[in-house]
């Protein structure tokens, strides 16, 4: 059978792994039942379950002996029935039943027997809709690399037929979209041939040097603190009630806004639209703290992801690096927090090296080691966090999609959880909409939702304030 060995940064998503800190990211999107197709979603269901074509990863099963490795399973060896799934929400189908179903689908670790991913068909959504609910492992995975996926998936064409599931388009199979393909951009490191053996040995240590600086600058600031106090440092964050020992089960709530709205405020801000996100999430999670009455003296700090993805291709497996902020939680202005984000956000963005993937996976696997370490090792939520909570930001399609005429109407993500960090926040944009999944441990977190609804009321004191 083939082998792909596992980068490092993905392998360490398994080895991390536990019952209760699953690693697996999932995608929940909505859509409207076509008015003249009632039975669509039964159709939909016994048309997919005739489909035995995979593709990656979706036909990838990891080994760990004698290297960490996915090995390519033939098509007739998939046991389909067991990845798709056909479920229908109990009366009245509303969003809480919804969220209650993705809660606890989300909770379970996936089987290492057979290929780590499950396809959720649901219907009965009140309004005419139904839901299709998606998880794959981390280490395969992730959130650019999911939207992608997605992409290639769905068609802006609302008259398409007959198309594919999500396990048949892949990363390498039929690209379903109707949109041309995009340029490929090259990165740093890729060097032209003129430049020979010499320019690719300099190029080389130019890159080590600038990984070496800055991870050396970073720890620095975790060991003995100084530098700017609006940056962030891994290890330096407060412990929060967020940073604790977790459990097996999940809580999930969604929120949404305009982009327009977003932009018209980050314009008056003179910041960026991750720049609102971070500041609407900080006001919520400092109101729900002090009405708990656990909230830090000292401002929260957040790891944010960043794409480091050399060009446009879903390839399997991870290309993010990450950055820490400041959500300015000990701010009760609005304007003042998202002043003190945007410095912080420079700051990290500052010290990231400027290289090519290659060496940017290096320098990830570097800085994320004493993290995973903990994960592995069972020590985390233990002592001082490396960061209080994930906030993620993921570009998705501009464009209205259709899934056989069925129009996708809103996407959430649903992220993953692990000890030491019992919150997730994740928006991905959509045809003019910004979609917030909020993922927490059920046991850590009481009422996920108030962070939810607090963080549309922040959002609203951000834009009173700015006279927006």
């Amino acid at each position: 059978m083939a082998r792909k060995l596992l980068k490092i940064n993905d392998s360490s998503w398994l080895f991390a792994e536990t019952y209760r800190t699953p690693m697996q990211v999932g995608m929940l999107a909505t859509f409207a039942v076509p008015e003249d197709r009632p039975t669509f979603v039964a159709d939909l269901v016994e048309r997919w379950r005739s489909v035995h074509q995979f593709e990656a990863p979706f036909n990838y099963q990891f080994k760990k002996a004698p290297i960490p490795s996915w090995v390519e399973v033939k098509d007739d060896h998939i046991d389909l029935d067991y990845h798709l799934r056909h479920s229908a929400l109990p009366s009245p189908g509303s969003q809480r039943e919804l969220g209650v179903l993705i809660s606890r689908l989300h909770s379970a670790k996936m089987d290492r027997r057979y290929p780590l991913w499950e396809c959720h068909v649901i219907e009965g959504l009140e309004g005419g809709k139904w839901a299709l609910y998606m998880k794959a492992h981390h280490s395969q995975v992730d959130g650019v690399g999911g939207i992608r996926l997605l992409r290639r998936m769905l068609s802006i064409d609302p008259d398409k037929r007959d198309m594919l599931p999500p396990w048949a388009v892949g990363t390498h199979g039929p690209d379903q979209s109707g949109l041309p393909p995009r340029e490929k951009p090259g990165t740093e490191l890729e060097r032209p041939q003129s430049a020979g053996l010499g320019g690719a040995l300099a190029g080389g240590v130019r890159a080590g040097a600038s990984v070496a600086g800055s991870l050396s600058r970073t720890y620095a600031e975790t060991l003995i603190g100084g530098g700017d106090t609006e940056r962030a440092a891994p290890f330096r964050a407060p412990k929060s009630i967020f940073n604790g020992r977790i459990h097996t089960p999940r809580r999930f709530a969604t929120q949404r806004y305009s982009i327009d709205r977003m932009k018209h405020v980050a314009k008056a801000a003179d910041g960026s639209l991750n720049d609102v996100f971070l500041a609407v999430c900080g006001g919520a999670l400092r109101r729900y703290l002090r009405e708990l009455e656990q909230l830090p003296k000292d401002s929260l700090t957040a790891n944010v992801p960043v794409s480091v993805r050399a060009h446009e291709g879903a390839k399997v497996g991870n290309a993010v690096t990450f950055l820490y902020a400041q959500l300015g939680t000990d701010i009760a202005d609005p304007v003042k927090r998202i002043e003190r984000i945007k410095t912080s956000t420079r700051l990290g963005k500052d010290r990231l090296p400027q290289v090519g993937q290659g060496a940017m996976d290096a320098y990830t696997a570097v800085l994320m080691l004493p993290f995973l370490s903990q994960a592995m090792l069972g020590f985390g939520g233990h002592g001082r966090p490396a960061s209080n909570l994930v906030i993620s930001n993921v570009p998705g399609p501009a464009e209205i999609r259709y899934l056989d005429g069925s129009q996708m109407e809103e996407i959430f993500p649903v992220s993953l959880l692990f000890n030491g960090q019992a919150l997730n926040i994740t928006g991905v944009s959509y045809a003019g909409e910004f979609n917030i999944g909020y993922t927490g441990d059920r046991d850590s977190l009481p009422s996920l939702q108030r962070i939810a609804v607090y963080s549309g009321e922040e959002l609203d004191a951000l834009q009173s304030t700015l006279g927006v």
